[in-house]
């Protein structure tokens, strides 16, 4: 096999992705100077199936972007538990055993708020707003940190059906919850709350947060860019403490270091790995 080893990020649009930025600096660290790290436009099938069976061996990984995150699995060899019990693949590892899924998201998220002082939590004590793919790896970090119970906010009740099945893979008993009908005090006193709702989309949160009054919880906000969006800035008003996407975006491609090269990231390495992405987000 090769000596040259290749991994890249997949999707559409990626242009804005900062993974190049965050693995290029990982392998610097590293010494793994054969290593690259690119990125590919690709969309859905059969563009996806075409792209991935194309590869040759010196492949070691690939990390995705939605909805590939979904249509890659059928593509798979394996899958790690997690990315089994959650729906969903943002990692594949690619070896002489095949391709191997795994979703780095949920490491992400736990290592975050991890930074904003959230190691563990009790049953009840957390918040999920937004009720997509993302929201699933969501309720698997907090059972991951001790709440199988966590209430999750979505607009629409019906649209939350993955969630909820991912719930009851993991053992969760994750419970829903409208925008409007929220009680006020559960956002006041949860420990620990995740917002995967868009840039877009904030307009809904903030309003539930101007009618809470006071949070004294920590919020990780899994949007990096534009930052900080209008959900962090609101929780930030009503007293609570913010942990940016970006901290998420660093902590599942160092998990994906680890996954693709079999090198252990030292703390060095996430410290590379950090001031590269914000420098490259401070010229963005």
């Amino acid at each position: 096999m090769t000596d040259v080893r290749r991994a890249a990020v997949l999707g559409r649009p990626v242009g804005h992705s900062l993974s190049p930025v965050l693995h290029g600096a990982a392998y610097a660290d590293l010494g793994l100077r054969a290593w690259s790290y690119g990125r590919f436009e690709v969309g859905e099938e059969p563009e996806l199936r075409r792209f991935v069976e194309s590869l040759g061996p010196e492949w070691a990984g690939l990390s995705l972007t939605m909805p590939l995150k979904r249509l890659v699995q059928p593509l798979l060899d394996t899958q790690s538990a997690t990315a089994h019990a959650v729906g969903s693949v943002n990692t594949v590892v690619l070896g002489p055993a095949g391709r191997a899924g795994h979703n780095t998201d949920v490491h992400g998220i736990v290592a975050a708020l991890g930074e904003g002082g959230v190691d563990s939590l009790t049953p009840g004590g957390s918040v999920v707003l937004g009720g997509g793919a993302t929201a699933a790896s969501a309720v698997a970090a907090l059972a991951a940190l001790g709440d199988p119970e966590p209430t999750v906010v979505v607009r629409s009740r019906e649209r939350a059906g993955e969630v909820l099945e991912a719930g009851a893979r993991l053992g969760a008993r994750p419970r829903l919850a409208g925008f409007d009908e929220l009680d006020a005090g559960l956002l006041a006193g949860c420990a620990a709350a995740v917002s995967t709702v868009p840039a877009s989309g904030g307009d809904a949160v903030t309003a539930l947060l101007d009618r809470t009054g006071p949070v004294h919880g920590v919020l990780l906000d899994v949007v990096y860019d534009p930052w900080p969006t209008s959900v962090a800035g609101a929780w930030e008003r009503a007293g609570g403490a913010v942990v940016g996407g970006f901290v998420m975006l660093l902590h599942q491609a160092v998990e994906q270091v680890r996954l693709f090269t079999g090198c252990e990231p030292t703390a060095a390495t996430v410290t590379a790995m950090r001031e590269a992405g914000l420098r490259e987000l401070g010229r963005r």
